[in-house]
């Protein structure tokens, strides 16, 4: 699959994967990775990091916005192969272990088979390796409060509910903010585009997820790069009032 890579601005790169977007920021010759797609979207990863001028060994940090494996696929490769960190909130720090997984089982996604696109969405995954082992040896919280001293210079902000430790990343210098998949623009089995909720399915906890709107309601951007969806342009404000009201 070849990269689709969406230039934002200076240094930042949406990159949509197969279902799952990832964010490069780069800073001269080094790099920091947000979230790294499914298992099988490893070369695609590669293949962007090489198209914006970028390495495996030039990403000083990975950072996991969730510990699910659509995000989560190949923060272990990086760590285990280069060495790199792979941070995320304290709280998702056992879920990438896999202490636990909090993620959609098998049976809920069968019970919703109806739906509209949760059968080719289901098969992608599993293809995909949705349902494969990939802890992550060694995760990291975030060391410290406010902008992490990584390219970029990204601002962690818990969001949880769809995990329990959800953390979007906000970048005020440049208007962004990175939203995994607390706030998103589309998803295979949603049928409407634009700022939304996932379908309550994904959710660990769907009303902590809403609640969650609130701190992006707080935040200054006017580009929001979500986890699955188009870029969206437009107050970030108003894109998280517009997914409450969806969500009613």
């Amino acid at each position: 699959m070849q990269a689709d890579i969406r230039r934002i601005a200076d240094g930042i790169h949406l990159v949509h994967g197969s279902n799952t977007n990832w964010v490069i920021l780069g800073d001269g010759d080094a790099f920091t990775l947000v979230d790294t797609g499914y298992p099988g979207d490893r070369e695609t990863v590669l293949a962007s990091l090489a198209a914006v001028g970028g390495s495996p060994e030039a990403v000083t940090a990975v950072l996991v916005t969730h510990a699910h494996n659509d995000h989560l696929g190949s923060a272990e490769y990086f760590s285990s192969t280069y060495g790199t960190p792979v941070y995320l909130h304290e709280a998702e720090v056992p879920h990438a272990r896999r202490d636990f997984l909090h993620q959609v089982s098998v049976g809920t996604v069968l019970r919703n088979v109806w739906r509209p696109g949760v059968v080719p969405w289901s098969v992608h995954a599993l293809r995909s390796g949705g349902t494969a082992h990939v802890p992550v040896t060694g995760p990291r919280a975030f060391p410290g409060e406010g902008p992490l001293d990584l390219p970029g210079r990204p601002v962690p902000v818990h969001t949880p509910g769809h995990t329990d430790g959800h953390c979007a990343f906000h970048l005020p210098e440049a208007g962004v903010v990175i939203s995994g998949d607390a706030l998103v623009s589309g998803h295979p089995t949603s049928r409407v585009a634009g700022p939304q909720l996932l379908p309550g399915m994904f959710h660990r906890d769907r009303g902590r997820t809403r609640a969650s709107l609130e701190a992006f309601e707080a935040l200054d951007g006017d580009v929001l790069l979500p986890g699955h969806g188009p870029v969206h342009r437009g107050s970030v404000r108003e894109a998280a009032r517009r997914a409450r009201e969806r969500a009613v």
